[in-house]
């Protein structure tokens, strides 16, 4: 049995193709291949092919699918059998097959495979498993099958797919295979025009190629050329999920209308890289007429006037006189100086616009040529009285737009929590359980791009590195470096997530790389214009955890714990707060040793104050771990207990430990009353009654605690049973008949 579902489904067995019928049946076909050796419930089949809301037919309709899946899957069986490949029971179904008879779970493997020869050092064999993990594609994945749950696994395998063609042509660089690697990344460009980690890629084989002639060829031919019926690249992006920018669609559309009255603009709409830029142009100017697409790329540097001549080619396809302004564009860049030049494209796009009004949209402008810069700036001087509209999407803080200004400029900001956890919803295959929901919303923190990467993996096998690597590729080998050692210094954050933004100070930065702050801060200025840290006074911040997590878990445990260790004693030196030394400790697997508790001991007081919850994690594991003097060892646990009671936790175990060592009458009353409260905090009140009235009966300890106790028990003996006039009366005597109880 042989399934194959990366591309146009098909089944073969033994050889020969079977054939499938409707597309709903195909569908649930899929389902249950991508559950393949698991029970799927029949209403998780009608969720995954309907949705929220399936007809009333769906469930009949499961029945009769399932009856002909079987025949088709056991042509020779007898229909009143049961069948071997398909069974249910218990209102579930499931297919018997091998994991590997489906080629999604062999593309999966061999992307694993891959994985372990990267991390064992062997190109050559990752070459050959990625080489072998794309020979498995036919096309779209799942092509034509309907339903929610199938076309969400189709833009997750989609993702995966591009990730491992992105690394194939990496691996065939390394490998000096270049012209190989640009055929590769060029296909990609024409497929995924707004991915900007493709286009960083492609910046690499380029640079080891022949320059310029091949690439000025491809736009001219692009952009005079019309379009045909495979994907063109001038064309608009797909038209993603988008939520959460209503009000940004609706200026575009405002600015479009303006445009087609003759009031014309230019508009510059910003933000991080996957802010989901694109995806807001491709919904709101998709479709529109005469609008033209661009996209700024290495290739595109290369040729002068490229970037608008694909915009205007796209934007006048098909439109006789549109070839002729084409052309006339197309043979500007050799008629004089590039100040003439400009002046000529100006009045090319003025004659364009005199037959209707147009729209001219680049995205990533700042990798636009020269030449299109200067056009786009002058332009952009005059489209107030023209019906012209200039789009252009860049990254914010990106050098080579000083001199382009614009009108209006829309800056996109992280996804709100609402909009956030719609994207999640609507990217993933099966909506996920809050905590996942959670994790997701925390790591991505309103990124359109790792928000949909999150909520399209498969829980528990997440690929963080395929997430992070696009952003993080174009960045120096010492700016990852560096970024490494914020994530590091970031660890315990990440091992115990919550609402607390990831990151370091500068002076921590400096105290473990022995480097001045100003060098930091020259060292990390390409990430930080990139938007991947953000700086404010002292603090660096990765602006979304998912980068940090991706750099520190890529980093090896053995590693992780050496270099938090030390870290630890970095900061220590230089009296950095004891939080912060101590979340190194904790943040891999530090062996804590009587040194370490040593300095735990000296800083506890001030480490209790500033971050109890940091210093309860540290006094667990020096009391189980470090090699303590008993009555080190004693002090830490009592220091422990205090803070388990003060943050409402089960303090009774810590407590009782050191009540039954000590000797220091103080401290043992100290804490049997600490045991006791807790039991009350828990609403555990004869277990609280018993040892106060334990503690009292023995009379030794001192009157302070003594007193504390006896107020205790006055607040709990409302909720103990018995005499409530006899408050002393164990509940094992009464419950035993020992003593008689009147009420």
């Amino acid at each position: 049995m042989d399934l194959r579902l990366l591309g146009p489904v098909q089944i073969r067995r033994d050889g020969v193709e079977r054939p499938l019928g409707s597309g709903r049946r195909i569908a649930v076909l899929c389902v249950l291949a991508l559950h393949a050796g698991r029970a799927v419930s029949r209403d998780r089949l009608v969720a995954a092919v309907w949705g929220d809301d399936p007809p009333a037919s769906a469930t009949g309709n499961v029945y009769t699918y399932i009856s002909t899946l079987r025949h088709l899957l056991e042509p020779g069986r007898d229909r009143w059998t049961g069948g071997r490949l398909l069974t249910s029971g218990g209102g579930t179904y499931q297919l018997h097959v091998a994991a590997d008879s489906v080629d999604v779970v062999r593309f999966e493997a061999l992307r694993e495979s891959a994985r372990a020869h990267r991390a064992a050092g062997d190109p050559v064999a990752e070459l050959a498993a990625v080489e072998s993990a794309l020979r498995l594609w036919r096309g779209v994945a799942l092509a034509g099958v309907p339903g929610p749950f199938v076309e969400a696994q189709r833009r997750r395998l989609a993702e995966l797919r591009l990730a491992t063609r992105q690394r194939y042509a990496d691996l065939l660089t390394v490998a000096g295979r270049h012209d190989e690697a640009l055929r590769v990344l060029r296909e990609l460009a024409a497929t995924h025009p707004a991915r900007e980690s493709v286009r960083a890629t492609l910046a690499v084989p380029l640079q080891v190629t022949a320059p310029g002639v091949e690439a000025a060829h491809t736009h001219a031919a692009a952009a005079t050329a019309r379009p045909g019926p495979g994907p063109a690249r001038t064309g608009p992006p797909e038209r993603p999920v988008l939520v959460g920018r209503r009000d940004e669609v609706r200026r575009l559309r405002r600015a479009a209308a303006g445009a087609a009255a003759g009031h014309g603009a230019s508009i510059r709409v910003e933000g991080a890289a996957g802010i989901g830029k694109s995806a807001l142009l491709a919904a709101a100017l998709r479709g529109a007429a005469r609008t033209g697409w661009a996209v700024g790329d290495e290739v595109a540097q290369r040729r002068p006037l490229g970037v608008l001549l694909e915009c205007l080619g796209s934007a006048l396809a098909g439109e006789p006189t549109g070839v002729a302004l084409v052309a006339q564009l197309a043979g500007l860049d050799a008629t004089g100086s590039d100040a003439e030049v400009a002046d000529r494209a100006v009045e090319v796009i003025r004659r364009a616009v005199t037959a209707a009004p147009l729209v001219l949209v680049v995205d990533d402008l700042p990798w636009a040529d020269p030449l299109t810069l200067r056009v786009w700036a002058m332009l952009g001087a005059q489209a107030r009285r023209l019906p012209l509209l200039l789009v252009a999407a860049a990254r914010t803080g990106a050098t080579g737009t000083e001199s382009v200004p614009a009108h209006e400029r829309i800056e996109l900001a992280p996804l709100g929590s609402d909009a956030a956890a719609a994207l999640v919803r609507a990217a993933a295959g099966e909506p996920p359980d809050p905590q996942r929901l959670a994790r997701i919303l925390h790591d991505a923190a309103g990124s359109p791009y790792y928000l949909r990467h999150l909520a399209a993996a498969v829980p528990g096998d997440v690929d963080l590195a395929a997430a992070v690597d696009p952003h993080l590729a174009p960045l120096p080998e010492q700016v990852r470096h560096r970024l490494r050692t914020v994530a590091l210094l970031a660890g315990y954050g990440l091992t115990a997530a919550g609402t607390e933004p990831v990151g370091c100070t500068l002076a921590e930065l400096s105290a473990v790389t022995d480097r001045s702050r100003g060098d930091l801060l020259r060292t990390l200025g390409p990430a930080l214009a990139a938007g991947i840290l953000a700086h404010g006074g002292d603090r660096l911040e990765f602006r979304h955890p998912i980068v940090a997590r991706a750099l520190y878990e890529c980093t090896p445990a053995a590693l992780r714990g050496t270099l938090h260790r030390s870290f630890a004693e970095r900061l220590a030196a230089c009296g950095a707060p004891p939080e912060r030394v101590a979340a190194q400790l904790l943040a891999g697997e530090v062996p804590l040793d009587r040194a370490t508790g040593e300095w735990l001991a000296g800083h506890i007081e001030l480490l209790a104050e500033r971050a109890p919850r940091i210093a309860i994690a540290a006094l667990d594991r020096a009391r189980t771990q470090a090699d303590l003097e008993p009555a080190r060892r004693l002090s830490l646990t009592a220091w422990l207990a205090r803070l388990l009671l003060e943050q409402e936790r089960n303090a009774v175990a810590a407590a009782s430990w050191v009540a039954a060592r000590t000797t220091d009458l103080d401290l043992e009353g100290e804490m049997r009353w600490v045991a006791a409260r807790s039991y009350e905090q828990r609403g555990e009140f004869e277990a609280a009654a018993d040892i106060a009235w334990s503690a009292l009966r023995e009379h030794r300890l001192p009157p302070h605690w003594t007193g504390r106790l006896k107020d205790l028990l006055t607040r709990i003996r409302p909720h103990l049973p018995g005499d409530p006039t006899a408050p002393r009366m164990s509940r094992s005597a009464l419950v035993g008949g020992q003593i008689p109880v009147l009420r």
